[in-house]
């Protein structure tokens, strides 16, 4: 009887495609395992926080407003965010973020300018920024060209709009402005005082200011100490000197 050659039994071998699945998830463990350590190592940590421009502003209240702290997450910092934050202080008008690997965070701070002074409830004195807000002059020096405000509440809106308006006007234009002081009526809520160095008076209105400012110099520089107003109309009237004062009084008596 012819022998029945029994046929072979095909050995089981993993498939290509298994074999790369496995592949691909021990790459993926190896890489998600890397990222933990990478994550959990000081490389990837906040080392420094740098502030540059920072005039008015304390470091303290920039830190805070930022978010930042030295040890935190350094790819977690989102630059717009934090530019975003800071901007909400009353005296940072823009920012800049530089993030550098490894952990190194640079910040550029453009501050509202100061417009004027004035002294708090202490007699000490302050900074008015062109914001509105107030800041202490003991670090930062006086700028002597700046004018005083006087009487002023610190909830008044009129002076928020006061410190915007000089904030546009040269300085050229306002360094002879001593000091500035509220003086409303109905017709113009926002009308106020003006002295200047030179010994001028001057009436007009915060909404008047930027555009009748050229008028109180061109009168400053040719004509003598008076009254000057500047309102829906410009006048001016000199004030009377000792001696005319004199010379009327003996021109009464003869």
């Amino acid at each position: 009887m012819p022998k029945t050659r029994m046929p072979l039994l095909k050995e089981d071998k993993p498939s290509k495609r298994m074999s790369r699945k496995i592949t691909i998830i021990l790459l993926l463990l190896f890489i998600a395992l890397l990222a933990v350590i990478f994550f959990r190592s000081s490389v990837s940590k906040i080392t420094a926080i740098h502030f540059q421009g920072d005039k008015y502003t304390s470091r303290e209240d920039l830190l805070a407003a930022s978010g930042l702290t030295v040890g935190g997450q350094f790819f977690a910092v989102s630059g717009d965010s934090v530019e975003s934050a800071l901007t909400e202080l009353k005296t940072v008008q823009e920012a800049a973020v530089n993030k550098k690997f490894p952990g190194v965070i640079d910040i550029s701070i453009k501050e509202f300018p100061a417009v004027a002074y004035e002294l708090d409830q202490a007699g000490s004195l302050e900074a008015i920024l062109s914001s509105g807000a107030a800041v202490s002059v003991k670090d930062t020096g006086i700028a002597v060209e700046k004018p005083i405000l006087t009487n002023w509440q610190a909830d008044d809106p009129y002076k928020t709009k006061l410190c915007q308006a000089l904030a546009g006007i040269p300085n050229e234009l306002t360094s002879d402005i001593s000091e500035i002081v509220p003086s409303p009526t109905l017709s113009f809520p926002d009308r106020i005082k003006l002295y200047t160095r030179s010994r001028f008076e001057v009436i007009t209105a915060i909404s008047l200011l930027k555009d009748k400012v050229e008028y109180l110099n061109q009168v400053i520089e040719n004509e003598q100490p008076g009254l000057i107003k500047m309102l829906e109309a410009d006048s001016y009237v000199p004030f009377h000197t000792e001696a005319e004062d004199s010379g009327e009084d003996t021109d009464t008596q003869e």
